[in-house]
């Protein structure tokens, strides 16, 4: 029986898709809402406090592909 490394196994569920997180229900986290505020604000779009984890996440993907502080980073 072979045991995988969560920290190295590259079919971990860190890639799984928001829509498909058992939490992704729940209100965002303080830190999605920390970040995803700074994006809004860089980037000119509204900001909404009631997001789920799953929206917060999926917002934070796109805002990021978008703010001129995250591309010259990346």
């Amino acid at each position: 029986m072979s045991q995988t490394d969560a920290k190295t196994d590259t079919g971990s569920n860190t890639e799984k898709d928001p829509s498909d997180w058992t939490t992704g229900g729940e209100p965002m986290t303080g830190a999605q809402a920390s970040y995803l505020k700074t994006l809004c604000e860089e980037t000119g779009h509204p900001f909404d406090d009631q997001l789920t984890k799953a929206d917060a996440s999926k917002l934070i993907d796109l805002l990021q592909g978008e703010s001129e502080r995250v591309k010259s980073e990346g």
